[in-house]
């Protein structure tokens, strides 16, 4: 990845990488899913850089970002994504993220619509009821037990429908790797974030033009819940992915850049 460059955060560091159009193009960020990395967005970036000139980065912990010691937060995140458009003079962006990505985004949406023109989430959710906070309390003392390979084969099933794991075996070991490789205290520090998500009260002062995208068959984020963040939220839209789960920009990435074509108005 010798197009990969290293952005200072002040004592650690983010992988970025800027692709597609030239000076003068607009903007648009992408944020990865927790125990993922910008490669997750491949599937999307030539469509993307017909239009844009995007800026893709390793959320910190993930890739070949740097992992600060945790716990992070929702505004840790969201500045990291501010601090790397101010490196690279972006005054105003689109943006787009899934599941801690999206989180991530609804963050900006909230407490920083000045930087942004749009903000597509994808499989995301906006509130941590107790359930959810359970779920990832359990995960993590598995992890500090076993360590992430542990959770990778349930991990694996919720992010993609059996028939694209089936039919992309050198894909879905493509993401195991890039699981495995995330950091521990990264994975943990996010996690901490996703247990404190409290936006759902807060989606009916978003100003922004918002589209909301879901799998129709993830587990983590079902599509109810997506369905009331968009009733939630000004304006916005929701748009279900068939024949697809967690990461509907893979196993179903024709479905999904349709979905998303439009609203960020591709050429």
């Amino acid at each position: 990845m010798s197009d990969v460059s290293m952005v200072d955060r002040g004592g650690f560091r983010l992988a970025t990488k800027v692709s597609g159009q030239g000076a003068g193009a607009p903007w648009i960020v992408l944020s990865n899913s927790l125990g993922s990395s910008m490669m997750m967005w491949d599937d999307q970036l030539a469509l993307l850089g017909r239009t844009y000139r995007v800026l893709s980065y390793d959320t910190r912990g993930h890739g070949a970002s740097d992992a600060p010691a945790g716990p992070y937060s929702f505004p840790d995140l969201a500045g990291d994504v501010l601090a790397l458009m101010d490196h690279y003079k972006v005054d105003k962006a689109s943006y787009m993220g899934l599941s801690l990505g999206g989180m991530t985004g609804l963050a900006l949406a909230l407490h920083h619509a000045d930087r942004f023109d749009r903000i597509v989430c994808c499989d995301a959710r906006a509130d941590a009821p107790e359930p959810f906070v359970k779920s990832w309390d359990d995960r993590m003392a598995v992890i500090d037990e076993k360590g992430l390979g542990a959770i990778l084969g349930g991990t694996m099933e919720r992010w993609f429908v059996e028939a694209w794991r089936t039919a992309e075996p050198a894909r879905l070991k493509a993401f195991e790797t890039e699981f495995l490789k995330t950091s521990i205290a990264g994975y943990k520090g996010c996690a901490e974030a996703l247990k404190s998500l409290n936006f759902l009260k807060d989606l009916g002062s978003i100003k922004l033009p918002m589209l909301y995208v879901c799998g129709e068959q993830d587990m983590g984020a079902p599509i109810t819940a997506m369905k009331a963040m968009a009733d939630a939220t000004p304006g916005s839209s929701l748009a279900g992915i068939p024949d697809a789960a967690h990461l509907p920009n893979v196993d179903n990435a024709p479905a999904f850049n349709r979905a998303i074509a439009s609203f960020l108005r591709l050429a």
